[in-house]
């Protein structure tokens, strides 16, 4: 990758030294996976991509790069919590103490899905702070697993991508 856009000189060595190797991509990969199958609750995901922008390299092919990384890891992560649902049910989910989405909200996600099919799958996913919620619906409706990750995918792009945009002034956005 090219240089990073932020100093990383003053980070720690063996920081600095695994966003400065072949593993970097590998290690964001890792973190995508975790986010996608809804594990990263110490991390907001939408800061993922501007933070790996920020430190790994700005150019075309490092945000290319990122992005890339950021769809494969999120899509392997929500597959896996996919498949769960699938197998394992709606009680069974609920009853997993790592699964931290309660009944109540978990039926409104439900409630989703019967109302607007498939379709909602990759529109959560291009959305702040729905992102992957409607993957368990679509476990539990027995979407097909071939179905469900091109449209998790589909979402999953236009949503880093946007970050991505943001990250580098290409979309500015007012709070």
């Amino acid at each position: 990758m090219s240089a990073p856009v932020l100093q990383i000189a003053e980070m720690p060595a063996t920081l600095r030294d695994l966003l400065d190797s072949e593993y970097a991509l590998l290690a964001l990969l890792c973190v995508f996976v975790l986010e996608g199958a809804m594990l990263m609750y110490f991390m907001p995901s939408e800061a993922i991509v501007p933070v790996s922008i920020g430190l790994m390299g700005s150019t075309v092919t490092d945000v290319a790069a990122i992005i890339g990384v950021a769809v494969i890891g999120a899509t392997i992560g929500q597959v896996a919590l996919f498949v769960l649902a699938k197998r394992g049910g709606r009680e069974w989910l609920l009853e997993k103490r790592w699964f931290r989405v309660s009944d109540e909200r978990l039926a409104t996600f439900d409630g989703w899905f019967d109302r607007w099919g498939p379709i909602v799958v990759p529109v959560s996913n291009a959305l702040l702070f729905t992102r992957g919620m409607l993957t368990v619906p679509a476990g539990f409706a027995e979407m097909r697993t071939r179905t469900f990750v091109v449209l998790s995918a589909a979402g999953t792009v236009v949503f880093e991508t946007a970050l991505a945009a943001i990250a580098l002034g290409v979309i500015e956005i007012a709070f």
